[in-house]
C-alpha cells in the first residue's frame, strides 16, 4: 500500500492524533488538520521525533473553501483519513409534560462537522486524486472516512449523530462504487465506541470500548487490504444490524430502557 504522503483530519486528539502518530516515521510526508492549535502541535512534535516531515493546518472542517484549498494545496496525497468529529445525546425533559430534546444548535454543528466536513475532505480529495498517476497496485490513492455503528440504528440517545454517520458510510461506500473504476478506494469505517475524550465524561457503560491505538492499526490494516468497510467489533455491529430490524416500537422499547445514551448522559459537545 503507497501511503508516503497522509491528510488527516481531526489530528489534534482522539482517533485522528492516534492515526498520525501510528503512521509517523522516516520518508513519510502528513499534512494534519485540526482546530486546537496546542494540541496539533503536540501530535506534530511527536511525529517528527518519529522521523516524519509533517505539515500542520488550523483550519475548521466545515469551511468548504479552506479545506479545498488546503486539501489542493498539497500537491497530491496518497491517503486522506477523514477523523475530524463531535458527538452529543439528548437533554433530560424539563418538565413533566415535554421529552428529551436535541437542541437545534447541537444538531446543527454535528451535521456540519461529522457530514458536511466530511465531503469537504472527500470531494476535493478525489478531485486531487483524479489527477494523480496510478500506483503500482492501480491505485490513484486512498480516501477513508470514520462513521459508526450509531449510524446502524434509529438511536433516540444521539438522533442526529446516528443520522450524520449513516450518511457518512452510504455515501463512501455507494460512491466508491464508482470511484474504484478511476482508481481511487474509498473506505467507510464502522466503529464502535473508541477510548477518546469525546466519550471520556459518558456517564454508562460502553460496550466493546476499543482504545485508539487499536483501532489505528485495525483501519491500516482494512486500508491495505482494500477493505470498503472496515467494521469492528463485528459483534456490535451485527447486533445493531439486527436490532434495526425490529419494528421501531420494539427496538425504542429496548433503547429507551437503556442507560447508554439516556438523556443526560453524555456532556455538551463544544459547538465553537
Amino acid at each position: 500500500m503507497q501511503h508516503n504522503t497522509v491528510l488527516i483530519t481531526g489530528a489534534s486528539s482522539g482517533l485522528g492524533r492516534a492515526l498520525a502518530q501510528t503512521l509517523a516515521r522516516p520518508g513519510r510526508t502528513l499534512w494534519l488538520g485540526g482546530r486546537n492549535t496546542a494540541r496539533l502541535e503536540e501530535t506534530a512534535q511527536h511525529c517528527i521525533s518519529r522521523g516524519a516531515a509533517v505539515h500542520l493546518n488550523i483550519c475548521d472542517v466545515t469551511d468548504t473553501a479552506a479545506m479545498a484549498q488546503w486539501v489542493h494545496g498539497t500537491g497530491g496525497v496518497d491517503m486522506v483519513l477523514a477523523c475530524a468529529g463531535i458527538t452529543g445525546g439528548t437533554r433530560r425533559p424539563t418538565g413533566p409534560d415535554s421529552a428529551a430534546t436535541e437542541p437545534q444548535a447541537q444538531i446543527r454543528r454535528i451535521f456540519a462537522t461529522d457530514l458536511t466536513g466530511v465531503l469537504n475532505t472527500v470531494l476535493p480529495a478525489l478531485e486531487l486524486m483524479q489527477g494523480q498517476p496510478r500506483a503500482a497496485d492501480g491505485l490513484r490513492g486512498r480516501i477513508c472516512a470514520i462513521s459508526s455503528v450509531a449510524g446502524l440504528v434509529s438511536f433516540p440517545g444521539t438522533p442526529s449523530y446516528s443520522a450524520a454517520k449513516a450518511a457518512v458510510d452510504r455515501f463512501m461506500v455507494a460512491t466508491g462504487g464508482n470511484a474504484k473504476k478511476a482508481g481511487i478506494l474509498l473506505s467507510s469505517v464502522v466503529c464502535g465506541f473508541l477510548d477518546t475524550p469525546m466519550v471520556a465524561h459518558n456517564t454508562f457503560s460502553m460496550p466493546g470500548l476499543t482504545d485508539v491505538n487499536s483501532a489505528s492499526r485495525r483501519i491500516l490494516r482494512g486500508l491495505a487490504r482494500n477493505e470498503r468497510r472496515i467494521t469492528f467489533p463485528l459483534w456490535l455491529a451485527a447486533g445493531s444490524r439486527l436490532m434495526d430490524l425490529l419494528p421501531i416500537s420494539l427496538a425504542e422499547a429496548y433503547y429507551n430502557n437503556q442507560p447508554a445514551g439516556a438523556p443526560g448522559s453524555m456532556p455538551e459537545p463544544d459547538l465553537s
